[in-house]
């Protein structure tokens, strides 16, 4: 096997598919994407992270245009070049521009970022180092951010980080036409 090679190949799509009608019922995926198909090797994980994942995807009072943010920026710190270009496309639909998702790799001290891109990226960079936020980072949030979406913030945080070390680890395949990490100078 080599560095690049699956370490757990994604589940067959038809057994997918019975899998998530099983599990979910109504609420089953029809997608083919090789993370949920990986994650299916283990249908009491795929059953118990989806309502989070639903939760910071769709139900959450954090903006999508910062979750995307956030999320590209922690792909990238974990170097999960799968996670980022799954991202770019929400991202994308969320309303971060190209050339926004061209500097993310740059981080917080990028010219171009508004004060609070800054600062959320800056979030994110000190959970990534440090299992934690500084004060200042805290206070400056807190000014834009209410409890609920500062808690949010970081659970997105944790979630990706979660989720890029598994697609790190398992080395799981970017599907054909997957957008890639952005060339940095």
């Amino acid at each position: 096997m080599s560095e690049t090679d699956p370490r757990i190949s994604p589940v067959d799509v038809d057994a997918y598919h019975r899998l998530e009608r099983e599990l979910f019922g109504d609420d089953a995926l029809t997608g083919t994407a090789h993370v949920s198909r990986t994650w299916a090797h283990s249908p009491g994980l795929t059953k118990a992270q989806r309502p989070l994942q639903n939760y910071l995807l769709g139900q959450s009072p954090l903006p999508a245009r910062d979750r995307e943010l956030a999320i590209l920026r922690v792909a990238w710190l974990s170097r999960c070049e799968y996670a980022f270009g799954q991202h770019v496309r929400m991202g994308g639909a969320a309303g971060l521009t190209p050339e926004e998702i061209d500097r993310v790799p740059q981080g917080p001290a990028a010219d171009g970022w508004t004060e609070f891109q800054t600062t959320l990226l800056h979030a994110v960079d000190e959970l990534h180092a440090h299992g934690r936020l500084t004060d200042p980072t805290w206070t400056a949030l807190a000014k834009t951010y209410d409890d609920a979406q500062l808690l949010d913030l970081i659970a997105v945080i944790g979630r990706y980080w979660t989720v890029a070390a598994m697609l790190n680890t398992i080395n799981v395949q970017p599907e054909p036409g997957l957008p890639t990490f952005p060339p940095t100078e």
